[in-house]
């Protein structure tokens, strides 16, 4: 039987092409110390955050809850209005939280280029950087 290609984590044909765009966010609607899971339809080639009011937000891999998130420092600040930081990754779902002494709500942006790769076929992020002390 003869093989076929298809996506998948280790297609690189599923990086090299442009994207799938997808845009979601958030406005005011994150309180201070509160945290927001935003879970991708596709397994992402790249993430946009964009930071859309004065308060702080944090962007990570993992929820702050029961890990060493916040204590380890693996998140991306993101400190004024704003702020944007690109992310050239695979991922499923990203976490993003305003710190409780952030000054009050918080509001975002998240733009998404999506590959054609299903979330099943992605792995947790987890370990050295991600959630280790």
């Amino acid at each position: 039987m003869p093989n076929y290609y298809r996506s998948g984590l280790g297609a690189v044909g599923s990086y090299q092409v442009s994207g799938v765009p997808w845009i979601t966010g958030s406005d005011a609607g994150l309180a201070s110390g509160a945290e927001d899971k935003i879970s991708f339809p596709t397994v992402t080639k790249a993430v946009t955050v964009i930071n859309t009011s004065a308060n702080d937000i944090h962007v990570h891999f993992n929820s702050k809850t029961g890990t060493h998130v916040s204590g380890g420092l693996h998140y991306v600040a993101l400190n004024s209005a704003n702020d944007t930081f690109t992310f050239a990754i695979k991922c499923k779902e990203i976490y993003i939280s305003s710190p409780s002494w952030g000054g009050g709500a918080a509001s975002y942006t998240v733009m998404a280029e999506l590959t054609g790769i299903s979330v099943n076929e992605m792995f947790a992020l987890t370990g050295s950087g991600l959630t280790d002390p």
